[in-house]
């Protein structure tokens, strides 16, 4: 029942920007040649991931680094890509990556945490979190990332501890909030699972399923 938003950002829909990017990638399109930079490639290759063309978007982010070999954010954002392709491995070469580059690049940290999750390397995992909460200690997605991770281990109690603080941080967390209803449900706190499973579906998640389980 646990619950997960991935992309760039966690509020960022792909079905809500189509519409928009076919126009800017319209726009933003340019003829390949030797004076592209890698900027124009970054921009080209974001359009593309978000029309879906994963495939050619990894070609131009990899296009970008071939030009500049320390951007950054070409190789967190290739990561990502090829995260979406479900090559986690892959990703967090490009992660590691862009931290080689940028020892205090929060989101990559971040990243690379979620990709040792799905290949069950969950203490990596929670490293990587807990390092990019370091840095930066008001991302609410890490702290409810790490605390999905533990809920994975049955750490029921430090996934509400976490979710808790991403909450605090974000008030209008949805995910977080039906995320720590399910840790609270488990353990029987069927007044706080309920509450959460609410407050959830009043920010716009679909907690119907829980609100069933916890609210009769």
């Amino acid at each position: 029942m646990v619950r997960v938003c991935r992309g760039f950002e966690v509020h960022l829909k792909k079905a809500l920007m189509k519409n928009l990017l076919y126009l800017f990638f319209a726009l933003a399109s340019f003829e390949i040649s030797a004076q592209t930079t890698a900027e124009e490639y970054l921009n080209s290759a974001v359009s593309k991931f978000y029309l879906n063309d994963i495939t050619d978007a990894i070609v131009d982010y990899t296009k970008a680094i071939e030009i500049d070999p320390n951007y950054v954010e070409a190789y967190r954002k290739r990561g990502l890509a090829k995260e979406t392709l479900k090559d986690f491995s892959g990703a967090i070469v490009d992660y590691t990556k862009a931290i080689e580059i940028n020892p205090d690049y929060a989101p990559a940290y971040r990243d690379r945490g979620f990709a040792k999750d799905k290949l069950k390397d969950f203490s990596g995992a929670i490293s990587d979190y807990t390092k990019a909460i370091e840095i930066d200690p008001n991302y609410a997605p890490a702290f409810h990332d790490r605390g999905i991770t533990k809920g994975k281990l049955k750490d029921h109690s430090g996934l509400i501890a976490d979710c808790t603080k991403a909450i605090e941080i974000d008030p209008n967390y949805a995910t977080a909030y039906f995320n720590r209803g399910v840790s609270k449900f488990h353990l029987g706190d069927m007044t706080g699972a309920c509450n959460d499973a609410r407050t959830a579906q009043e920010l716009g998640d679909d907690a119907s399923i829980l609100i069933k389980k916890a609210c009769n």
